[in-house]
């Protein structure tokens, strides 16, 4: 059974994994290429195999699939419009001040970003520890060349070295406050845990479809060999593999408590 100290614990790894590429870019901008480069398509492997193997298979199991896959639905579309509406903040605001907005703009966009990851990671944890583990190494995989990008976009906007560090940790905090406040609420009352698992579903295929894959496509004409396909299944693979393992653990230790369950009661039934 998951608990505050899972939360706190894995949300904070999510947060601090992510930004590893970005600390590689401040030193070495090669190196944090090729972390981004790779990463990207294996990100977008773990993505699809946890949208579709865990937090889609896992929420049909606890609520009704349509409510499941109508929760996925609206995730898609809202974090189209969410997008879209920073694009639109972008472009209206982009002559109101000497300042470039898109730093800015960058910001918020990666907080709320962040904020939706805690949503999915503490979701998963109301399933079970398995679930929310795999989840927040589906997360932090798309989030390594995400935080590359972000990292390099504000230091091209003209933010110090030290100043996009440390507005970066602040952000990556709001994937632990708000996972720990989802779970609170799914501790202390009783949570649509499925409708949260379809929305988080959906907010994670969203970023694998519309952001991720279409990535992996920009510059596939000038090479002739690519490894990035194969990256993508690898990533599909491990992650699908630890999905089954994980299931089997949960099974096991049902079975476990089942039957720890059943020997109490012949016990009592003997007194």
């Amino acid at each position: 059974m998951a608990n505050y100290g899972h939360i706190l614990v894995f949300s904070l790894l999510g947060g601090v994994v992510s930004l590893i590429g970005g600390v590689i870019l401040l030193s070495r901008r090669s190196w944090a290429e090729k972390l981004a480069t790779y990463a990207t398509p294996f990100a977008a492997g773990a993505l699809l195999s946890a949208v579709f193997l865990d937090l889609l298979n896992e929420g049909v199991s606890i609520a009704e699939p349509r409510t499941v896959l109508l929760s996925a639905l609206i995730g898609i579309i809202g974090f189209f419009f969410a997008e879209r509406f920073l694009h639109w903040f972008h472009h209206h605001h982009q002559h109101d001040s000497d300042t470039d907005p898109r730093a800015s703009l960058i910001v918020i966009g990666d907080t709320m970003h962040n904020a939706l990851d805690g949503v999915a990671i503490a979701a998963s944890f109301l399933v079970s520890v398995p679930t929310g583990i795999i989840t927040t190494i589906a997360v932090a995989a798309h989030e390594i060349p995400q935080e590359i990008g972000d990292f390099g976009l504000l230091l091209n906007k003209g933010y110090s070295r030290r100043k996009v560090i440390i507005v970066n940790i602040v952000s990556a905090l709001a994937t632990t406050v708000m996972a720990l406040f989802t779970f609170w609420l799914g501790s202390d009352t009783e949570l649509p845990t499925g409708m949260l698992l379809g929305l988080s579903a959906g907010f994670l295929l969203y970023i694998a479809a519309s952001d991720i894959i279409p990535s992996i496509h920009e510059d596939v004409k000038h090479k002739l060999i690519d490894i990035r396909p194969l990256l993508l299944v690898l990533g599909a693979v491990l992650v699908a593999i630890t999905i089954n393992l994980a299931h089997d653990y949960i099974d096991v230790e049902h079975d476990h408590g089942k039957a720890e369950s059943s020997l109490h009661e012949d016990d009592h039934h003997d007194e």
